[in-house]
C-alpha cells in the first residue's frame, strides 16, 4: 500500500523537474531583436554624424579628398586595388556620392530599426560603412569604426531571414558566440594593452590623475571628477582593471555569470560616457552586452511579446556560420595574443589569412589608451588679414576659449576636433593633413569652414593661417570660482609654418 502511494509521487516529482528544465532552456530571439535595434541606432548615429562632415573632411574641397586618394591608388596598383581597398567609391567619389552613402546608410539604419529585411539591410550597411572607412583616411580610422564593421558583419549572420521576420526563429549558437567572443576580446584587450605597454601610470594606478583632462573631448563632469581625491582615482583604475581583465572570463560561465559580466561592462561604459565623448563607442559596446543575456533575463512585459512560433533550431551549425568561425576565430585569437605582448610563432597560413581579410577591417585587434598621456598640448589655429593681427578659429567641441565649459556631444563624433587632439601628440611634419587643413582655411573652403564653430573673417579670405601650440590643463576649484575658467593655457610656440598667399597649396 505504501509503495503504491509513493510511485505516483515520484512520477509527479520527475515530471515537475523536467518540465521546469524545459521551461528554462535559454532562448535568444528577443535578445537578438533588441540587439539589432540597438545596432540600428548605432549605425544611424554613425551615418548621420558623417552626413554633415563628409564634404569638409574628404569631399572635393575637403581636407583629404577621397577622389585624390583613389586616383593615387589607381595610378600605382592594378586590378587588385579593388580587393586591397574595397569601396563603392571606385564607382564614383564625388561629393554627391559620398553624401548618398551617408544618407543611404542612415535610411538603411531606419529600415533595420523597423525590422525590414534585416539580413539584406545589414549587408548593405556594412558595405556602405566599409566604403566610407576605406576612403576616410585619418578621419575614419578609429577603433569604434572598425568595431562597428566587425559587429555589423557578424550581425548579418545573427539576424533572422525574411522581409519582416519579427523576432524570428532561434538564432544560430555559432553567430551568438562569435558576438560574445568579440565582446570578450574588446574588453580583455583593453586591459592587456595597458599592462603590455609598461606604462607606469597604469601600473601605479595613477592614470586617472591625468586622464580626465588629457582625453580628447572631456565633458564638464570630467572637470569635477578631476577634483576628486587621489585615492578615488587609484580605486577607479583598480576597478577598471578588474572589469577589463577578470570579468571577461565570466562570458564563458553560466547565465548568471554572463549577467554579472553584462552589468559590469555596461556600468563601466556608462562611467566612461559621463566623463568623455567617445562617440557611439559606448552605445555599441552596450549593444554587444545584450548578447550575454537570454530572453528569460528580460523584463516580463517584454517577454510577453515573444510568440510561440519560433522553432528552437539554434543548436544547428549552419555551414555559412561555420565558415565564418573558421576565419574569425584563429585570426582574432592571434590579435588577442598580440595585445598581451606575447610573441608566438604562428603557422604561416594564419598571418596570410589575416593579410587577406585585413582590407575589410572586420576581424580586428582592440585596446584603447595603452599609454596614458600626462600632458595636454592643444593646437590653436589662427588667421590674419594683414599678417600682423591674428584671430583664432573656434572649434565646435575641442578646448579653445578657457571660459567655455566642456560639453556633451556623443554619440556624434566631430572628427576634425578629434584629429586635432591626435595631431598635438606629434609634430606638424608627422601630420601632413593638418597643413592641408590650414591651406583650405586660407582659401576659404566653405565645406571646411563648416566644420568649425564660426568663421572669424565672415567670408573674407585670410592672407595667412598658422597653428600655435599651447599647454592646457583643467583649472582647480578656486581658480574657476575666481575667473570662471575651466581651462588654463600657456603658449608654447608655433606648431606649423605659416601658410600664406605666397606659398603654393601643399
Amino acid at each position: 500500500m505504501e509503495a503504491s502511494q509513493a510511485h505516483p509521487a515520484r512520477i509527479d516529482c520527475f515530471l515537475r523537474v523536467n518540465i521546469t528544465r524545459a521551461d528554462v532552456t535559454p532562448t535568444h530571439r528577443l535578445v537578438r531583436w533588441l540587439f539589432l535595434r540597438a545596432l540600428a541606432l548605432v549605425y544611424l548615429c554613425a551615418f548621420f554624424s558623417l552626413l554633415f562632415q563628409v564634404e569638409g573632411l574628404i569631399g572635393a574641397r575637403g581636407i583629404l579628398p577621397a577622389d585624390e586618394l583613389l586616383r593615387h591608388v589607381r595610378e600605382r596598383i592594378g586590378v587588385e586595388r579593388y580587393w586591397l581597398l574595397p569601396t563603392l567609391c571606385w564607382v564614383h567619389a564625388s561629393d554627391g556620392f559620398l553624401l548618398l552613402l551617408c544618407g543611404g546608410g542612415a535610411a538603411l539604419a531606419a529600415l533595420l530599426l523597423f525590422g525590414v529585411a534585416p539580413v539584406a539591410v545589414l549587408a548593405l550597411l556594412w558595405t556602405f560603412y566599409l566604403s566610407l572607412v576605406n576612403v576616410g583616411q585619418v578621419f575614419l580610422g578609429y577603433q569604434w569604426d572598425v568595431l562597428l564593421l566587425e559587429t555589423g558583419l557578424l550581425a548579418v549572420f545573427f539576424a533572422p531571414g525574411g522581409l519582416r521576420p519579427g523576432v524570428g526563429r532561434e538564432p544560430s549558437r555559432i553567430s551568438l558566440w562569435l558576438l560574445r567572443w568579440l565582446l570578450l576580446r574588446l574588453m580583455l584587450s583593453s586591459g592587456l594593452v595597458k599592462l603590455a605597454s609598461g606604462d607606469p601610470t597604469w601600473r601605479h594606478l595613477t592614470a586617472l590623475d591625468y586622464h580626465y583632462w588629457t582625453q580628447p573631448l572631456p565633458t564638464w563632469l570630467a572637470w569635477y571628477a578631476d577634483q576628486l581625491p587621489e585615492w578615488t582615482h587609484a580605486a577607479s583604475v583598480a576597478l577598471m582593471f578588474a572589469v577589463e581583465l577578470l570579468v571577461p572570463f565570466l562570458v564563458f560561465g553560466g547565465r548568471r555569470a554572463r549577467l554579472v559580466a553584462a552589468v559590469a561592462f555596461v556600468g563601466l561604459q556608462a562611467l566612461i560616457a559621463l566623463t568623455g565623448n567617445y562617440t557611439f563607442f559606448n552605445l555599441l559596446t552596450a549593444a554587444l552586452c545584450l548578447t550575454l543575456l537570454d530572453d528569460a533575463a528580460l523584463p516580463a512585459w517584454l517577454r510577453a511579446r515573444l510568440p510561440n512560433d519560433g522553432a528552437p533550431d539554434g543548436r544547428r551549425f549552419p555551414a555559412r556560420d561555420l565558415a565564418l568561425a573558421v576565419v574569425v576565430l584563429p585570426v582574432s585569437l592571434m590579435q588577442l595574443v598580440s595585445a598581451s605582448g606575447l610573441r608566438v610563432g604562428w603557422p604561416s597560413p594564419l598571418p596570410r589569412l589575416h593579410q587577406i581579410v585585413a582590407p575589410f577591417a572586420s576581424v580586428n585587434g582592440y585596446g584603447l589608451f595603452a599609454v596614458m598621456t600626462t600632458s595636454r598640448s592643444e593646437i590653436v589655429v589662427e588667421g590674419s588679414l594683414d599678417g600682423e593681427t591674428w584671430q583664432a578659429y573656434e572649434f565646435r567641441w575641442k578646448p579653445g576659449d578657457p571660459r567655455r565649459a566642456p560639453g556633451f556631444v556623443a554619440p556624434h563624433q566631430p572628427r576634425l576636433d578629434w584629429q586635432m587632439w591626435f595631431a598635438a601628440l606629434d609634430s606638424c611634419a608627422s601630420n601632413p593633413w593638418l597643413v592641408r587643413f590650414l591651406a583650405r582655411l586660407r582659401e576659404g573652403s566653405p565645406p571646411v569652414l563648416g566644420l568649425l564653430a564660426a568663421d572669424p573673417f565672415a567670408g573674407a579670405t585670410p592672407r595667412a593661417v598658422r597653428a600655435v601650440l599651447y599647454d592646457y590643463r583643467f583649472t582647480d576649484l578656486a581658480t574657476r570660482r575666481r575667473t570662471g575658467e575651466w581651462w588654463r593655457g600657456e603658449r608654447l610656440g608655433l606648431y606649423c609654418p605659416v601658410v600664406d598667399a605666397s606659398l603654393p597649396e601643399p
